[in-house]
């Protein structure tokens, strides 16, 4: 099994290449949850527009996108998105570092918009860790991004610990028994390796984590699951250590029902071959006439 990718390719891919050679531009493409992009030259052949939308935009903007990608993108962050998307950055190509490591750094971090966009919430409770330990105890606001349909992330500062909740949704039965035997992995995984310094993750389904049950309108059904991640300290202190754990978390949803999925398709393949395999074995199957001589009194045989 592998694991997504946090930047998106097709922007990775087609800013490399519009450095490279110029050219008109105009592309809409959809990432995972979802989200939106609009790739286009609206003025000039160096002069891309980058455009994203995302249903949670609202929520982000509560929990300080606009500082997080003020910083990572400075002026190229535009105060007025293109019209239907939510944020738009103006890229000009004659303006970028000169081939090298430098450039490639850029062309990646423009990459991970949508996950850099998303960091909002989870710098927000790292931050509101660091004072609630400070204070010594309490509980910081619980942070909901309904990113999509029917699921939402939930994230939760205290004082020694910054909890994040997945709520997800299997819509077929099959998934539901894949999901199951996956998350309990999660769970066991840390309790029976010698990696101790992994998060505490729990699995529930139905029934919502403590932390959810004052919420109203919460789905409870056998379709629905809620993952909860612990993170302590040592998961965010260290500024590199924070970044990636950002990184890693919120590509869970899409790693489990990516992997749900390749365990279905590959399991479909092998019933096929098995099924090919079977076939073979009837087709060179031959069905054997049994031969009866019959002989007269005489001793002659009796031609059917």
């Amino acid at each position: 099994m592998i694991l997504l990718e946090s930047n998106n390719y097709i922007i990775q891919t087609t800013l490399a290449e519009k450095l490279v050679k110029p050219s008109s531009l105009d592309v809409q493409f959809v990432d995972f949850d979802g989200v939106r992009f609009h790739l286009s030259t609206p003025e000039r052949k160096t002069c891309l527009l980058l455009s994203m939308s995302i249903k949670c935009w609202d929520e982000l903007v509560k929990y300080g996108v606009d500082n997080v990608l003020r910083r990572e993108y400075g002026d190229r962050l535009q105060a007025a998105a293109e019209p239907e998307y939510n944020v738009s950055l103006e890229l000009d190509l004659e303006k970028f570092p000169p081939a090298g490591e430098e450039r490639e750094a850029l062309v990646r971090s423009i990459s991970l918009l949508k996950r850099n966009a998303l960091a909002a919430p989870f710098e927000l409770a790292f931050e509101t860790q660091k004072q609630l330990a400070a204070g010594g105890s309490g509980q910081g606001d619980l942070l909901a991004l309904h990113y999509r349909d029917e699921e939402a992330i939930y994230v939760q500062a205290s004082s020694d610990r910054v909890t994040v909740i997945f709520s997800t949704v299997f819509r077929e039965e099959t998934d539901r028994i894949f999901g199951k035997v996956f998350l309990q992995e999660f769970v066991d995984a840390r309790r029976l390796s010698t990696i101790q310094s992994a998060p505490q993750v729990l699995y529930t389904t139905r029934d919502p984590p403590l932390e959810l049950r004052h919420l109203p309108n919460l789905a409870q059904s056998e379709d629905v699951g809620y993952v909860t991640f612990i993170l302590f300290p040592r998961h965010f202190a260290n500024p590199s250590v924070a970044e990636s754990t950002i990184s890693h978390i919120q590509n869970f949803r899409d790693y489990l029902h990516y992997h749900i999925k390749c365990s279905k398709a590959y399991m479909h393949s092998r019933m096929r071959h098995r099924v090919s395999e079977f076939q073979k074995v009837l087709n060179r199957a031959k069905t054997e006439v049994a031969v009866v001589d019959r002989k007269t009194v005489s001793g002659r045989s009796l031609v059917r």
